[in-house]
């Protein structure tokens, strides 16, 4: 009985976040209310409230779940990356682009980079802060990895590059994220030109 009482409540969690997601899309996050997400996701209120304790909650559950979902893409990369530096980090890069927009909108990833930085200590703060740290750590290795397999210099600092490649990427996301005529293959094309020029600096 416990085990069907879990996959309820995971099949329960689930609709709330798609519900609040696709509302959040749709009319904006400022228009959404928590009685409209609990129609949709045909729960009570009180349902939503057990999970969450405000609509920032769920929008922070919401990058979370794009943050882990990418995370799982950028193992694979690093399993078997392409056997080029630049093409390997391009590949892990692009999946982190790519997947951006398929939960959030641009107007979602504004609000909750808002909340992020005027909120800094608080419960979605920390988490916001955690999963840009967990994206970070993967970049690094993935260079580390470059680095063992002879696509970087055996000199190159592993953790440092990783760094600068994914500040990098970060800071032009925030610009892409802030101009809503900027396309998906307008960001990877400026990163993957960025990019290039820094890891040609430390290619074997």
């Amino acid at each position: 009985m416990s085990g069907l009482r879990e996959k309820q409540k995971a099949r329960r969690y689930d609709r709330i976040l798609q519900a609040a997601a696709g509302l959040f899309r749709e009319h904006g996050y400022d228009a959404v209310k928590i009685e409209a997400i609990a129609a949709k996701a045909e729960v009570s209120i009180g349902t939503i409230y057990n999970y969450y304790q405000n609509k920032g909650d769920l929008l922070v559950a919401i990058v979370a779940l794009e943050v882990h979902e990418v995370l799982r893409a950028g193992e694979e990369v690093i399993a078997n990356p392409p056997h080029n530096a630049e093409k390997a980090v391009d590949a892990l890069i692009g999946t982190y682009v790519e997947h951006s927009l398929v939960y959030l909108s641009k107007e979602m990833w504004r609000q909750a980079m808002a909340i992020s930085t005027q909120q800094p200590d608080s419960p979605f703060g920390e988490t916001y802060a955690a999963l840009d740290i967990a994206l970070a750590r993967q970049t690094c290795a993935l260079i580390g990895k470059l680095v063992d397999l002879g696509l970087l210099r055996p000199d190159a600092d592993a953790v440092s590059l990783g760094e600068v490649v994914f500040n990098n990427t970060n800071m032009n996301f925030t610009v892409f994220v802030k101009t809503e005529a900027m396309s998906v293959l307008e960001l990877r094309a400026m990163l993957r030109r960025q990019h290039r020029a820094v890891l040609r600096a430390f290619s074997a």
